[in-house]
């Protein structure tokens, strides 16, 4: 007998009303009912053109133990749907069958009274999700310090920095043991190390069996952490499956368009930050300049960036990833390697270029690029901007690859000699 899913999603829908003047409560509820009986009055009809479905026909299932990623632009409907699941928000048509304890992280600011303490919120939240005050009290150590926030933890909450609040909420969130987990853009605030940090306590959370529905710009951790994923476009469920095929569709419709080795990048394209810098090209060359679409077996290649800073910064961080889909990210360069220093940019247009010494083998590749502040702050940051494919022959001369017999990604530098196994014993004892 099949194991009846944790959430059921039927013919969901959720439509607001843009405009509408208020009205009374008993007008309401006359609309309503005629609505009930198939009878529409003069002020449904004057509602029709104003009306915005932020989530219309949506059906899935989502089975006990399964990790499901959510992905799509800002403004699609993703939120909408979580906030539906936590029934913070009624729909509007269709129904939600939830089976199992439900815990959510939806936004900074979701779920805690701002008046109370950090203490006084964490046995709060506890007892919203039906916990004994001793079951939370044995987790209460473990959630202060994920959050680190030990220190503060009986000032009222009003006063924490959004950092500090949304690590809270995020450690109340994952430490209290429910069935289902609901988790909503935990990786766009923090720092680098909060966001390992989450990511780690998300692979615990999957590892233990509870059910999770994850919404991320992040594409590499949804890739990393859900084995299937729902992409949703204008409010409608566009594609449901597994997640590298899912996101690959979605790229191709949302993200850069390349021309060759040359990726334009559009400002409405995915993107995590934005605000005060954004990418606008990406380019993969030869040494000499020349746009590259594939690269020979150990041919020295470039990353040229082109970027927008709205701001000053004395402390930037460019990043450069290179990734390919059976590995996830085989490579990273930043300009602050072997402690060199960060840089310092004024507003205004900049184009960098970084000389990348690394032999791919055959396979195909993608590139991510990020500009960062040194304290872990991301500016801009931008996946798979850029694909390319790496040859199983050299430019010039015998060197090359078996397509049939790659593993692995790179082929780093590396030196041999030839021991006797007299030498060998010896060079051991």
């Amino acid at each position: 007998m099949s194991q009846p899913p944790a959430i059921r999603v039927q013919d969901l829908g959720k439509v607001y009303r843009l405009g509408a003047s208020t009205t009374t409560l008993a007008a309401t509820a006359t609309s309503l009912v005629r609505r009930l009986v198939g009878r529409r009055d003069e002020d449904d009809l004057l509602f029709d053109d104003n009306e915005f479905w932020a989530l219309r026909d949506v059906t899935l299932d989502v089975l006990p133990g399964e990790v499901v990623g959510v992905v799509g632009r800002n403004g699609a409907g993703k939120s909408t749907l979580l906030k539906i699941l936590s029934r913070i928000t009624p729909p509007s048509t269709g129904r939600v069958e939830m089976r199992g304890d439900l815990s959510s992280l939806l936004e900074v600011g979701t779920g805690f009274h701002p008046e109370l303490s950090g203490r006084e919120n964490v046995f709060l939240s506890g007892a919203i999700l039906g916990m004994r005050r001793r079951e939370v009290t044995q987790r209460f150590d473990d959630i202060v310090a994920f959050a680190g926030v030990e220190r503060f933890i009986d000032t009222p909450v009003k006063r924490y920095s959004s950092g500090m609040y949304v690590r809270l909420a995020f450690a109340v969130a994952a430490h209290l043991e429910t069935d289902i987990l609901l988790v909503d853009e935990v990786l766009a605030v923090g720092d680098d190390e909060f966001q390992r940090r989450c990511l780690g306590k998300m692979r615990d959370v999957v590892g233990q069996g509870r059910t999770v529905v994850f919404v991320s710009h992040n594409l590499a951790a949804v890739e990393r952490l859900c084995p299937r994923s729902l992409w949703i476009e204008g409010g409608s469920l566009e594609a449901d499956g597994p997640t590298g095929e899912v996101i690959a569709a979605y790229l191709r419709r949302v993200g850069s368009k390349q021309t060759g080795g040359v990726a334009a990048i559009a400002g409405d394209v995915e993107r995590i930050g934005g605000e005060e810098a954004q990418f606008s090209e990406v380019a993969l060359t030869d040494r000499g300049g020349a746009p590259l679409e594939q690269v020979a077996l150990g041919q020295p290649f470039s990353v040229e960036l082109t970027f927008d800073l709205r701001v000053a910064t004395d402390d930037g961080v460019l990043e450069v990833g290179i990734s390919s889909p059976e590995h996830g990210r085989v490579a990273t360069v930043q300009n602050i390697d072997g402690a060199r220093p960060a840089l310092v940019l004024d507003p205004g247009r900049h184009r960098v270029r970084v000389e990348i010494d690394a032999t791919l083998l055959p396979g195909e590749y993608s590139i991510d690029v990020g500009l960062h502040r040194r304290t872990g702050l991301t500016l801009d940051w931008v996946e798979r901007v850029l694909t390319f494919t790496a040859l199983n022959v050299a430019e010039t001369g015998d060197d090359r690859w078996p397509w049939n017999h790659v593993r692995g990604a790179l082929r780093p530098d590396s030196r041999w000699a030839l021991l006797s196994a007299r030498d060998a014993t010896a060079s051991r004892s």
